[in-house]
């Protein structure tokens, strides 16, 4: 049975960061690539960020580049968000997803059940 979990999520500051993390089991991490997608209440879920299943290909929103980086770590199943200079804006369920690589969620097979990152101004 595949599971995907996400941690991290939490109440920040405007201009702060927050570090969330994924792990996956149940499933080839390695063979998956992994995607984080947010959900703001009221509004559709969106693409954020995604990695190959090798760390050299990597994909951003626009709304985030230069802010969040994508990284993960094979040996330990894991997938990572590092969150900087946080914006009100960036305030949503934060859901991790395996699947193939791309920005559509049609192209993820495996979901989290999200974390919440709200940021205040």
């Amino acid at each position: 049975q595949v599971q995907v979990v996400e941690s991290g999520g939490g109440l920040v500051q405007a201009g702060g960061s927050l570090r969330l993390s994924c792990t996956a089991s149940g499933l080839a991490f390695s063979s998956y690539a992994m995607g984080w997608f947010r959900q703001a209440p009221g509004k559709e879920r969106e693409f954020v960020a995604a990695i190959g299943w090798s760390n050299g290909n990597t994909n951003y929103a626009d709304s985030v580049k230069g802010r969040f980086t994508i990284s993960r770590d094979n040996a330990k199943n894991t997938v990572y968000l590092q969150m900087n200079s946080l914006k009100p804006e960036d305030t949503a369920v934060y859901y991790c997803a395996a699947g193939r690589a791309g920005l559509s969620l049609r192209r993820y097979d495996y979901w989290g059940q999200g974390t919440q990152v709200t940021v205040s101004s």
